[in-house]
């Protein structure tokens, strides 16, 4: 309460950046937010041209700010490259998954807390996360949430419209089981994995097996900012990878390479070729504005494509040879 008090205390002035262009509940939400403790706001479009952003970030300076973590990166590197500089107390990341890398850029680069804020369509409200050590805090006084056979089920006690509807949440949650905690409500880990994240894969002898979110998303290298993967094949795929030292590319690639070979070795998928490309930015996707974990692109439209691809895995293959 104190640390509240202090911040209401400042005029506080709130960006939000995100999907804002129609009736997104996020969007929605965080403006009753801000207007509910009377902080002056300003949203920014995920769509809005740089130049936009720049300007409105110069003209406002927030004190806050709030959005996806892929449009909050490019924040972040619009004040690494000195084009803009902000002095903010708090940044919330929301409505994506929130990559080690990425949190530790985010809190490096704005010099502050970074806040993980868990919600869906279904309960704008489901949990927080302020230290990834110690997971997600659920607000089960606002929701009531069970895990069955491995499924989530989410029951919304504040929705006065649509009481008491027992919905299917196709997230991943795990109870800790941990009895210390510092606040009274349940701990958890949880991953915003939807079933079409799901990266299904077949072998030459007709094996077919996939590889969850849960396997990917924790991937940790100091240097690698932020990463997406792309299908290519039946059997193969690649890894986009966003590093913040060019100079660190070599090693981050070793590092990456021994983390997925033995993902791969444990799920018994040691056929499955996979490659490392790296890229200047990973950007969201246009249509949502929400940056994609996994991008499915298993037609290689071109002969050319294919042997682009090749050659990139016969790169990748010498290189992994070497380590």
């Amino acid at each position: 309460m104190p640390q509240i008090l202090k911040l209401l205390s400042g005029g506080l002035r709130i960006l939000y950046i995100a999907a804002t262009d129609g009736r997104y509940g996020g969007a929605m939400a965080v403006g009753d937010g801000i207007r509910g403790v009377g902080a002056e706001q300003r949203f920014l479009d995920i769509k809005t041209p740089l130049s936009e952003w720049v300007q409105t970030v110069r003209e406002f300076q927030p004190g806050i700010i709030i959005g996806y973590p892929s449009a909050i990166k490019i924040l972040g590197e619009l004040v690494a490259n000195s084009e803009v500089s902000v002095d903010v107390c708090r940044v919330i990341s929301c409505g994506e998954p929130l990559a080690p890398g990425l949190r530790d850029y985010l809190e490096k680069t704005f010099g502050t807390v970074v806040v993980n804020f868990y919600g869906a369509s279904e309960s704008l409200a489901l949990g927080v996360e302020t230290d990834r050590e110690e997971g997600m805090y659920l607000f089960n006084d606002m929701n009531y949430i069970e895990v069955e056979n491995g499924k989530m089920y989410l029951t919304c006690l504040y929705n006065y419209v649509q009481p008491l509807i027992r919905y299917e949440i196709s997230d991943l949650l795990i109870f800790r089981q941990s009895k210390e905690s510092r606040y009274p409500f349940r701990q958890a880990d949880i991953l915003l994995s939807r079933s079409e994240d799901v990266i299904w894969f077949e072998s030459n002898e007709g094996k077919r097996d996939f590889l969850h979110p849960l396997a990917v998303e924790g991937i940790c290298v100091e240097g690698l900012m932020d990463y997406q993967f792309r299908k290519t094949d039946k059997d193969a795929f690649e890894m986009l990878a966003q590093v913040s030292n060019q100079e660190k590319k070599p090693h981050i690639r070793r590092e990456v390479i021994q983390q997925m070979e033995k993902i791969l070795h444990e799920k018994d998928m040691d056929s499955v070729r996979f490659f490392i490309r790296f890229v200047d930015e990973i950007l969201p996707d246009a249509r949502t504005g929400k940056k994609q974990l996994i991008v499915h692109e298993e037609n290689v439209s071109s002969v050319a494509g294919q042997k682009k691809f090749e050659k990139s895995i016969r790169k990748e293959k010498e290189v992994r040879d070497a380590v």
